[in-house]
């Protein structure tokens, strides 16, 4: 049987510290995973549920976007991916008696850990303005209730509509055009706080915002550089990619501020080394490097490669480069500038280790490099991203076996979302081929990124918010800023799974709409009355799109998918007649504008709702490399998009070719006695998802509410490890047009244990969300906008 929801939120006088893991998963995790799917699921619910996890006849998991290979284990999971697919599949339950028992106050003094462990939603939920408690509504008063709410609108700007990146390529596609249709591009998403970074920087330089690599090229590769990323704790199962590539006679370099278990060493719970024989030691280099540091470590490899072409030649691919590439005179000469002095100031990494690792790069034939939010939350990430770039290119790294770049998404649809047109600054190609396909002109300009609608929020410019899926309070930086922006909205709504923290930081009225989730067996009724089993789709890290369906009973029969909420919104938005609908038309509006000036999109929204297959058609009319979209997902099949580096060495750049940029080299300046603090996730944990109290790999047990600090500089700072802190974030606002210094901003997170922990001089770490109120919202990342959540400066306070 499974266990009871927790009555109590985390003690953090609890907290425990021991000694940090040199391995990963192994057994332990085996143990943990099931333990964590028991108390959800219980044990025949568990194994039923498991077993179907990325399988080709089962779903896809709803934690991270690693790819699968085509043939398949039994158990095609990790430990956090079952944690996560147990959190989705539990059977306990938060019901409208469960609301009237809550008010919205108690609610909101619970933490995320306590308030995601509830159980799955049941009912769609209101909270009438001035109330304490929300209220049951019918389906129909919900959806009706949204409607009235955009029809009264001033201008279709003052509506935002965010998307986490679990959504399906389905609902995400149709969300889209409900959102255009309605006439804004106001598209916020969880891509705009992570990867916005990496896309910026692949699209400039290579002609396409993901990856270049697939998982066989990854198996192939001679070196791999996984930077700025912990694969034990966000991406397991890429541990055994890895572990294939270390058997090929693959070398590992891990680059990161902190040592993690996962690329020290791999113990496979599916193979005899791994269970018994002490599995497989990753990492062949480690190099601890500075926060923001990972720039001038590029840079240096770069250097020494051309240096040592002066010298001896050989190392560059000059076909290659002359065939395939522009800038590459510009960069050869910023490199031979930049002293060798300041990128190991930089880094604080030795030059003898940078010219080793250098080395590798050199006389490797074919190499990748990983990277996740180590590097792309700085205010320097696209130029660090673009040196990356810069290193590929050299050796002629991009579209061939085993050689390319690889930033590893997180949330396993985040990348499908953005291809479905998820994306406040849509190109004029797909919304030219929107109009043609739905009868309508999209809205052309640029709508909110994350950033720019919390600031909207804030600034009343903004009055209703909708999310499908996420955690969007807990999820954003400057958590103060956001929730006061929230409080200033007429109405929120939010499409979820579970309880969270953004259901209970409101606008005036707010809305929770429960919806069917990856695991969930989805049947939808069709126009002749009988009812159909359907399948969504997502696609991976790599560009590699299949076929997902649930297999479990919803936690109510009469729950609507995604799919199903948009397209009953789109109904009544859109069709003529539900401009008669209770709440009525604007005088003067017609259906799709707050402002009455534009046409609908025109489509069947019922027959969509009732089979997704026809919604799959319109994105193979509308998205490029969909074509056959139905027969490449059939029986299990993967339809892979094209990828012009990758496929044919084309690169759609201003140039059409691959560039070769020069970047100012660029590294944070830490204030004497402050740090610089990086957020980061627990092992137990995905996301904003807290599945638990303790950080394995890292021997913090217990609690959250810790800052990992070099035990030499809580010394110097005047403190004791162990010690209750609070931790103070310092910005300095950029000067204005006139010259007048902007002023320090600061921003405090109470109550912080500090932990002895091995990270470099002058650098700290924390856990988000915990930690977001101390990232200033217009701290960004130059180019993309991402908050800087790994370069932020804090100093400790006595207590």
């Amino acid at each position: 049987m499974a266990t009871k929801a927790p009555r109590e939120d985390i003690d953090e006088s609890r907290v425990r510290v021991g000694d940090r893991k040199k391995r990963a998963v192994g057994v332990p995790a085996v143990l943990h995973a099931l333990q964590i799917s028991y108390e959800q699921m219980g044990i025949t619910r568990s194994v039923q549920t498991l077993l179907k996890v990325n399988q080709k006849d089962g779903f896809d998991c709803p934690g991270c976007a690693w790819p699968e290979e085509d043939k398949r284990h039994v158990a095609e999971f990790c430990e956090n991916g079952a944690k996560a697919v147990a959190e989705e599949a539990t059977v306990r339950r938060v019901t409208p008696e469960f609301f009237a028992q809550h008010s919205l106050e108690e609610l909101a003094g619970h933490d995320d850990w306590w308030l995601g462990q509830q159980g799955r939603l049941t009912h769609p939920m209101i909270l009438d303005e001035g109330a304490t408690h929300y209220r049951p509504i019918s389906w129909d008063d919900a959806l009706q209730t949204i409607a009235d709410e955009l029809r009264g609108l001033d201008d279709p700007n003052e509506a935002i509509f965010y998307t986490s990146g679990r959504t399906s390529n389905e609902a995400a596609f149709l969300y889209q055009l409900l959102v255009r249709g309605f006439g804004t591009n106001n598209l916020p998403d969880c891509s705009n706080m992570c990867h916005e970074s990496s896309g910026s920087a692949l699209t400039e330089t290579l002609g396409i915002g993901k990856g270049t690599v697939s998982i066989d090229d990854v198996h192939r590769a001679d070196l791999i550089i996984i930077a700025g990323q912990n694969p034990g704790t966000n991406h397991p199962r890429m541990l055994s990619a890895l572990e294939k590539a270390k058997r090929n006679g693959a070398t590992i370099v891990a680059v990161n501020p902190l040592p993690e278990a996962g690329l020290v060493r791999f113990e496979n719970p599916q193979t005899v080394k791994g269970v018994i024989l002490g599995g497989t030691k990753m990492a062949d280099e480690f190099v601890q490097i500075r926060l923001g540091g990972d720039q001038a470590l590029f840079q240096a490899i770069g250097k020494h490669l051309l240096e040592y072409e002066a010298e001896h030649g050989g190392v560059l691919d000059t076909a290659f480069i002359a065939d395939h590439t522009s800038g590459f005179e510009a960069y050869r000469q910023a490199m031979a500038d930049v002293p060798w002095r300041e990128l190991v100031a930089a880094t604080g990494v030795p030059e003898n280790t940078l010219r080793r690792v250098a080395d590798l790069v050199r006389t490797s034939p074919a190499t990748i490099v990983c990277w996740a939010m180590g590097l792309t939350q700085h205010k320097h990430s696209v130029p660090m991203l673009r040196d990356i770039v810069n290193v590929l290119l050299l050796q002629g790294n991009m579209g061939r076996p085993g050689a390319g770049v690889c930033p590893v998404r997180g949330h396993s649809n985040v990348q499908g979302d953005r291809t479905m047109g998820i994306y406040e600054k849509p190109s004029e190609a797909f919304l030219s081929a929107l109009d043609e396909e739905f009868g309508f002109t999209a809205p052309r300009p640029h709508g909110y990124d994350t950033v720019e609608a919390i600031r909207a929020m804030r600034d009343g410019k903004a009055k209703f918010f909708m999310s499908m899926g996420g955690n969007f309070v807990s999820a954003t930086p400057d958590t103060a800023v956001v929730e006061q922006g929230m409080r200033n909205l007429d109405l929120t709504v939010h499409v979820s799974t579970k309880l969270n923290r953004s259901h209970v930081v409101t606008g005036r009225r707010a809305l929770i709409i429960p919806t069917l989730g990856r695991t969930d067996r989805d049947r939808r009724r069709g126009t002749d009355g009988s009812f159909a089993e359907q399948k969504i789709t997502v696609e991976d890290s790599m560009g590699a799109v299949h076929a997902s369906r649930g297999r479990l009973a919803p936690p109510a029969e009469d729950m609507l998918s995604e799919v199903a909420i948009i397209a009953r919104l789109c109904a009544l938005l859109f069709d003529r007649g539900a401009e008669t609908e209770p709440g009525g038309p604007v005088e003067g509006v017609s259906a799709g504008s707050a402002t009455g000036d534009r046409s609908a999109p025109q489509a069947d929204w019922a027959a969509l709702e009732a089979d997704y297959a026809l919604i799959r058609q319109h994105i193979a009319r509308v998205v490029p490399g969909f074509a056959d979209y139905e027969q490449k997902i059939d029986k299990g099949r993967t339809l892979h998009l094209p990828n012009g580096p990758r496929d044919a060495r084309r690169f759609a750049t201003a140039t059409g070719r691959a560039m070769f940029t020069v970047n100012p080299l660029v590294y944070p300046f830490i204030p004497h006695g402050r740090l610089l603090l990086q957020t980061l996730r627990s092992h137990d944990q995905y996301n904003t998802t807290i599945y638990g109290k303790d950080d394995r790999y890292r021997g913090i047990t217990g609690g959250r509410r810790v800052v990992m600090v070099n035990p030499k500089d809580i010394v110097e700072l005047g403190f004791a490890d162990g010690e209750i802190v609070d931790l103070v974030s310092e910005w300095r606002r950029p000067s204005t047009g006139s010259g007048a210094d902007g002023g320090v901003e600061e921003r405090r997170a109470e109550q912080f244990r500090i932990v002895a922990y091995d990270t470099p001089r002058g650098n700290a770490a924390a856990y988000f969300p915990e930690a977001n109120v101390l990232v200033p919202l217009d701290s960004m990342a130059d180019v993309s906008g991402t908050p800087t959540s790994k370069s932020v400066v804090i100093r400790l306070e006595h207590r």
